[in-house]
């Protein structure tokens, strides 16, 4: 699914040189669930990133689902990650105006899916995230937990590759992100890769893989140990 090889990412600013990234070496293969963990300034944001072709390395090789992208332009990005890629943030990013059906549905109106299409696609992501009776509730009617199953419909509606989620337990209490951490459990139980940025052990310890990050390197790739498994049982939060 995932190959990087001898990967670099350099900022400057002015005269000054950053090495965010020191040649990280990385395959994620498909149906994988991993975790991303490292304190502030390791490198595991701008991994994220470059992962999800929100930002381009300055050196090495990056290929998803077969697809060498590393030298891809902005518009070749753009449908990349439109067509393989699921993004789940934090702070969920809905539309708040707008119920929890339309914003499911806004991926597919980028991809140019028919209505009556994007209507069917939608419904069925509300319902695998058990939001099937909150389709017309707006944002502020939800909680949070509740919001960011909205989120993880939106991600599933385009059948991506993987789904990249960045701190998606973050604005959650500890039910509702032991709920959410369910959710992903019972989705990549179904085939989908996952990989998720958490600062919180307990969290990367519902993943598969744990990936961490310092200084810009990967100092540790292992299996989960003692891996924390959430009953299946989806419950409206």
């Amino acid at each position: 699914m995932i190959k990087i090889e001898n990967l670099r990412k350099v900022y400057k600013n002015g005269n000054i040189s950053v090495e965010a990234l020191k040649n990280i070496n990385l395959e994620v293969r498909d149906r994988e669930f991993v975790s991303i963990m490292g304190p502030s300034g390791s490198g595991k944001s701008t991994l994220m990133n470059i992962l999800g072709c929100l930002d381009r390395p300055t050196e090495g090789i990056y290929e998803l689902d077969g697809e060498s992208v590393q030298k891809m332009n902005d518009n070749q990005l753009a449908v990349i990650r439109n067509r393989k890629i699921g993004f789940i943030f934090q702070s969920f990013n809905l539309i708040p105006r707008i119920n929890s059906l339309k914003n499911v549905e806004l991926p597919m109106i980028y991809a140019g899916v028919p209505a009556k299409e994007r209507r069917e696609k939608a419904m069925d992501a509300l319902d695998r995230v058990g939001l099937k009776d909150r389709m017309g509730h707006n944002p502020n009617e939800l909680s949070g937990g509740q919001r960011q199953r909205v989120a993880i419909a939106r991600s599933l509606v385009n059948n991506p590759s993987v789904i990249f989620a960045d701190e998606p337990t973050g604005n959650l209490d500890t039910k509702a992100g032991s709920e959410i951490m369910g959710v992903f459990q019972q989705l990549n139980d179904e085939g989908v890769t996952i990989i998720m940025v958490t600062h919180e052990l307990d969290i990367a310890q519902h993943t598969k893989r744990m990936i961490v990050c310092r200084d810009g390197e990967i100092i540790e790739d292992t299996p989960v140990k003692d891996r924390i498994i959430v009953n299946r049982q989806v419950e409206i939060i």
